[in-house]
C-alpha cells in the first residue's frame, strides 16, 4: 500500500473509531514527500457538514503554509472526493489527487454523494430551490473589488 494512502486510511480509521465522522481520511504532501497536513472527517464530532477529511487537511495546510494556493502539493484521500471537496481541491489549485475507494463504494454504505453529482448534471432539481434575487443591489461590489486591484483567486 502507498505510504501516504496508508496514513490516510489510518486517519480514517482513527476518526471512525473515535466517532468523529465517517470512514474518511486525507493527507497533503509537498513535492518532496513531506506531510504538510493529515486528518479525518470530523462532521459528527463538530456538527459541521463541511468538515470532510479533504476539507480539514486543505484548511490545515493553507493555515500552516500561509497561502490559499496549494498548486505544488498533492492530496491523498481514502475515498474519491465528493463534489464539495473536489471544488475545494480545485479552488486550492491542487493538481495531483490520489484516492482509494470510489463514490460508489461510499454510496453502497449509505453516503449521499450521488444525489449531488446528479444535481450537477441537471437532474434532481427538486433537491434544493435556488433563486436569484437583488442582483442590481449587490453587483456593484464586484466592480468595486475589481477596480481596487485586489487579488483574484
Amino acid at each position: 500500500m502507498d505510504t501516504y494512502m496508508k496514513i490516510a486510511n489510518e486517519c480514517a480509521k482513527n476518526g471512525m473509531l473515535n466517532n468523529e465522522g465517517g470512514p474518511f481520511g486525507a493527507v497533503i504532501t509537498d513535492k518532496n514527500g513531506n506531510i504538510i497536513a493529515k486528518g479525518n472527517n470530523t462532521v459528527i464530532k463538530n456538527g459541521d457538514p463541511t468538515e470532510h477529511a479533504e476539507m480539514n487537511v486543505i484548511r490545515e495546510a493553507c493555515k500552516k503554509l500561509g497561502t490559499y494556493d496549494l498548486s505544488e502539493y498533492s492530496l491523498y484521500s481514502s475515498c474519491e472526493p465528493c463534489p464539495m471537496c473536489l471544488s475545494a481541491i480545485i479552488w486550492a489549485n491542487i493538481k495531483n489527487v490520489y484516492y482509494a475507494c470510489t463514490r460508489e463504494d461510499a454510496g453502497r454504505i449509505g453516503f449521499r454523494d450521488d444525489i449531488i453529482y446528479e444535481y450537477l448534471k441537471g437532474n434532481n432539481k427538486e433537491l434544493i430551490k435556488i433563486e436569484q434575487i437583488d442582483r442590481d443591489e449587490c453587483k456593484g461590489l464586484f466592480k468595486e473589488y475589481k477596480d481596487s486591484g485586489k487579488t483574484i483567486y
